[in-house]
């Protein structure tokens, strides 16, 4: 397990290459081949995971919510439900917003299979109404302030050493207990 931010000497404590957990993973390490990325994409799979059980009810433990969906940004083209592949969508820094409200949020900016899905259901990649609805039932203790956009900018050093220490940093400010991440 790693105990440090990562390095750039690529031990970052990934599984063994072919210990992968479903197999379509290959299309999508064409996929970026195609796309002109110079090597395969590795995926970002540990042998060990350093997650907690939680220390008391889900009833009683305050959610946060991280989510890779990008704020819908009016300049920078098509980013509905049935847009095409917007890398100007991207972005590349932590954001926070409300989780009293519904932000305006999107993926058009992430390349999934858009041959047999769409974007049109967001409680699918923005679950922020269904937490809502948990933590007014009771089902959860309660529901952070904020929920956190994390980059999808490929990198998965800056994601080790940048983001994840800053979205750490933030659902701690908001006094999360744990969280559910959604990586659209």
């Amino acid at each position: 397990m790693m105990s440090g931010p990562a390095t750039e000497n690529g031990e970052l404590g990934f599984a063994p290459a072919h210990d992968i957990p479903v197999p379509y993973m290959q299309r999508l390490r064409d996929y970026y081949l195609a796309l002109g990325y110079g090597n395969p994409y590795r995926w970002a799979q540990y042998s060990e995971v350093p997650f907690t059980a939680l220390a008391k009810p889900l009833s009683e433990t305050r959610v946060g919510l991280i989510v890779t969906s990008a704020p819908y940004q009016s300049d920078k083209g098509d980013q509905g439900p049935g847009a095409a592949y917007n890398a100007s969508a991207k972005f590349y820094r932590v954001y926070s917003d409300a989780t009293d409200s519904a932000p305006d949020v999107r993926i058009s900016h992430l390349g999934y299979d858009r041959k047999y899905t769409t974007a049109a259901d967001r409680n699918g990649f923005f679950p922020l109404a269904q937490l809502q609805i948990a933590a007014k039932e009771g089902r959860i203790g309660g529901l952070a302030p904020r929920f956190h956009g994390t980059p999808t900018n490929r990198s998965q050093l800056t994601t080790l050493d940048q983001d994840c220490p800053e979205v750490l940093a933030r659902l701690r400010e908001d006094g999360a207990e744990a969280a559910v991440l959604v990586a659209a």
